[in-house]
């Protein structure tokens, strides 16, 4: 068996989901039609140990995520060797259409990344609005974490 993080430092359980709830980033990595990687940092919430991602109408991710071709992400954080940790993912994503499960992801968003009075935080939910931003949940088919 290969020597690696992920095996001699796993990060794992209750550990890993809180680590993902704190992490601020999630690099996502779908695959286009004509095969080449569609790779970007984005904002995320976790709830119930699930995954969503804000996606706007214009970008890749939706399409690409939901067209049965895999989706990978990455989680990670550290500077120095001994303060590397991450989680990479492997997955899916769908779409979520339920109204009230958009209205609570868009709170946790703004509690996540806003507070009350910031001065960006209206401008991001009325941006959201105009691109026609909807919510994926991320489905995990595998989680692989580690810390140093």
């Amino acid at each position: 068996m290969a020597i690696t993080a992920s095996t001699t430092n796993p990060l794992k359980g209750a550990k890993r989901w809180a680590y993902l709830a704190r992490a601020t980033t999630i690099r996502v990595a779908t695959v286009n039609d004509d095969g080449s990687l569609y790779l970007t940092p984005i904002w995320f919430v976790v709830r119930d140990q699930r995954i969503f991602l804000p996606l706007d109408a214009g970008g890749r991710h939706g399409k690409n995520g939901t067209s049965g071709r895999p989706v990978s992400a990455l989680v990670d954080s550290g500077d120095e060797f001994v303060t590397v940790a991450g989680v990479r993912i492997l997955g899916r994503l769908e779409a979520v259409n339920d109204e009230t499960a958009h209205g609570e992801l868009e709170s946790l968003m703004f509690d996540k990344y806003f507070y009350e009075g910031h001065p960006y935080a209206h401008r991001y939910f009325e941006f959201g609005e105009f691109a026609g931003r909807v919510y994926y949940e991320l489905v995990v088919d595998k989680l692989i974490g580690w810390d140093s």
